[in-house]
């Protein structure tokens, strides 16, 4: 389609005061092309053309401002309903807010809001919050005038001095590393350009190391170190990695002894450490092995790792295992076993500290934390468990910057309790609230949190969390928005959402659906929703939906599915296996296109992926897999139901061609009246737009979609 001609359609726009008074949306031009996989196998793709690596080409762009152009024709009507979302849900939100400090070589350290600002203030104050405040960073300041601005890590010399930080103005993950002397505020000329957000100070206070990234694919390939004053262009290489389907990050350990660089794949990992005060040569802990994945820290001389290596009968430990090892190990021989493998408890991570350690556990699809007293390797007494308030929550460890202290702190929240920072006397059993996310106007005792179980089509239990403004009567009237991923081991607790509230005062019921390809249930339950395994994730979601609409949570044609990334994936796939199931589905930067994408390794993430969705460069067996529940490859002529697609342009993990492509296709097919909208964030990334305010603007929009078309009503004011 010629840009002149879209900008034409554009210009037609009028203020419609009923959906029907829209023009026709956009209707993308399609231009033949075939996508060959090595195997031979090849697919249709007549919208290959929306894709553009430079950003630039002036089709493309006038599509999608077309695409902005009819989404802001429909929702013309429903503008005031959006305000009075986005009033709502920023007026919750106490402007002049802070982080709780904690302290660290003396300092204490904390971030803080001003009202109407976007952006936090970085600051700290030495001996004492009463002493004066130091400006770290200001990022107001410095993302004045820029469209997309966020920080993406600081760290402080070890001496105190000096501040290195990582910026990115464009929204692709491309960092900019600086560094200032804090006291005068002097900005160096040091800058060293596409990295990752990962910064190191060695002990001489001079030498920083850092992450670079491949400037085709983002992928973070080598660790150089940079001495002040020197140019960036003569960085010495430490490390590269030239395994493609790793990712790699770099730290101190618990007790500043050592600066390691971790890489990690779906299934192996591996660490490697130098001395912080004389880094040389970083040595290998243990060498990598497929299906072996290990974490290390070092404190009170010795090493704890996390693995799921197996035993001595070889039995994987699945839901991994704590070991430790002497200071100069540097094979899996030397590791002793000092928390064993349970088959019902996921260990997620672990916190050491001079008199105890802390395990972040899971077990019955909830977060809880182990303390354990003495030192790693000690003979384990009887564990003591941080207790919970009640019976759907979320529970993890929080910031604790130093370990000689007997004091643990830990965050709690659940669907209807605000984030909450807590700080528990391991010895005594003393508990002390440092801070609850103030809400403002909310009060939580207006609404329940549920726990329920629905059984998936193979028989599987799978939990969901539930919430609803009291006064809900499960008749099976009400309007219910259920979220799910199902992705990566990663685990969607049930946390405080804000801008939930705003449904919930309305009558609506938000459910959570912890599916396969999470990791809520342990480690199995993420290996039974991917690869070869991955509809399971699908068919888990299409079930708790009627699971709920059966026990009377929702109304059948009432219920609303929202996903994003690789949750996109998740209700991209569903509303072509369960249309009927859905009125309205919410899609925020969908991984939709799967095949094309794993096909293409200059595409950032594609590689690290193989073991997430399979290879089919290399698979027939992985490559018809895809096929079948790749949303984009899946579509036909049927009724879908209303959609709103969000992506960002300059995002970088899921291209914004995908969802492009997705909708062209998806208006040749659907055969319903029912909307679809198509906005692309022209100036942010994956994660949308920067600021505290200007992602809920986007969120209030999409609410009103949502809340129009489930005919959801106002609430009484």
């Amino acid at each position: 389609m010629k840009p002149t001609l879209l900008l034409a359609a554009v210009m037609t726009f009028s203020t419609p005061t009923l959906a029907q008074d829209l023009p026709p949306p956009p209707d993308a031009e399609k231009r033949e092309h075939t996508v060959t996989a090595p195997h031979g196998a090849e697919r249709r793709d007549e919208y290959y053309w929306l894709r553009d690596d430079s950003r630039q080409d002036p089709d493309v762009i006038a599509y999608l401002e077309a695409e902005n152009a009819y989404a802001d024709a429909y929702m013309a009507r429903l503008k005031p309903l959006e305000d009075r979302l986005y009033d709502e849900i920023v007026g919750r939100i106490k402007q002049d807010d802070s982080s709780v400090p904690y302290r660290e070589r003396g300092w204490w350290y904390y971030s803080r809001f001003e009202t109407g600002q976007d952006y936090p203030v970085y600051a700290r104050r030495h001996g004492s919050m009463e002493a004066p405040e130091q400006v770290l960073l200001d990022v107001n300041a410095m993302a004045a005038g820029k469209d997309y601005f966020n920080i993406g890590d600081w760290e402080v010399s070890q001496d105190n001095r000096l501040l290195a930080w990582a910026e990115d103005d464009v929204g692709r993950r491309q960092y900019v590393v600086r560094i200032k002397d804090i006291d005068s505020g002097e900005v160096l000329p040091d800058e060293i350009r596409g990295v990752s957000p990962n910064i190191v100070w060695a002990d001489d206070n001079r030498t920083i190391f850092y992450v670079e990234n491949d400037p085709e694919t983002l992928l973070t390939v080598r660790v150089k170190k940079h001495v002040l004053g020197t140019p960036a262009s003569e960085d010495v290489l430490v490390y590269e990695e030239h395994d493609d389907s790793f990712y790699m990050g770099i730290g101190r350990t618990r007790d500043d002894r050592f600066i390691c660089i971790g890489v990690e794949s779906t299934v192996s990992s591996e660490t490697r450490c130098t001395p912080a005060a004389d880094p040389g040569e970083f040595t290998v802990l243990a060498p990598r092995e497929r299906d072996v994945e290990y974490d290390a820290d070092h404190h009170g001389g010795r090493w704890v790792i996390r693995t799921n290596a197996p035993g001595p009968g070889g039995t994987p430990a699945a839901n991994f295992k704590l070991m430790t090892a002497p200071t100069g190990a540097t094979s899996r021989a030397e590791w002793q076993e000092w928390i064993g493998h349970d088959e019902d408890v996921f260990i997620g991570g672990f916190e050491l500290f001079d008199g105890f350690t802390a395990i972040d556990e899971r077990s019955g699809g909830l977060e809880r934390i182990r303390l354990l007293r003495g030192a790693p390797g000690d003979a384990i007494g009887g564990a003591e468990y941080v207790k919970a308030d009640e019976s759907a929550y979320s529970m993890g460890l929080s910031t604790n910057s130093e370990p000689d202290t007997e004091w643990l702190r830990y965050s709690y929240t659940s669907l209807t309790t605000p984030a909450t920072t807590y700080e528990l006397n391991v010895r005594t059993g003393e508990r002390r609230t440092l801070k609850q996310q103030p809400v403002i106007g909310y009060d939580p005792a207006k609404y329940t949190t549920e726990r329920v179980w629905v059984t998936a089509r193979d028989g599987v239990k799978v939990p969901v969390s539930l919430v609803y403004r009291n006064g809900f009567r499960k008749d099976g009237t009400a309007a219910m928005l259920q979220y799910g991923y199902g992705s990566y081991g990663a685990s969607m607790d049930p946390n405080f959402n804000l801008p939930v509230v705003s449904l919930l005062d309305r009558g609506m019921v938000y459910a959570i659906a912890h599916i396969r390809g999470g990791q809520e249930m342990g480690r199995k339950w993420y290996d039974d929703g991917k690869l070869m395994s991955k509809k399971n994730s699908f068919t888990d979601f299409i079930d708790v939906t009627r699971g709920l609409v059966e026990q009377g949570y929702a109304a059948p044609d009432r219920v609303a599915a929202y996903g994003g990334s690789a949750g996109g994936l998740l209700v991209g796939a569903v509303a072509n296996m369960a249309p009927d199931d859905y009125a309205v589905i919410l899609s925020q930067v969908p991984f939709v296109d799967v095949v094309t994408t794993m096909l293409d390794a200059s595409i950032p993430l594609t590689t690290n992926e193989y073991d997430q969705w399979g290879n089919p460069e290399t698979s027939v067996e992985a490559y018809e897999y895809m096929l079948s529940y790749s949303p984009y490859d899946n579509l036909e002529a049927k009724a879908y139901p209303a959609m709103f697609v969000g992506t960002g342009l300059w995002d970088s993990q899921v291209q914004y061609w995908e969802p492009a492509k997705y909708v062209a296709r998806l208006r040749d097919l659907n055969t319903s009246d029912a909307p679809v909208l198509f906005r692309t964030n022209m100036d942010a990334g994956h994660g949308g737009k920067s600021g505290r305010f200007r992602r809920y603007r986007e969120l209030a929009e999409m609410y009103a979609f949502l809340l129009d078309r489930l005919s959801v009503a106002e609430p009484a004011r």
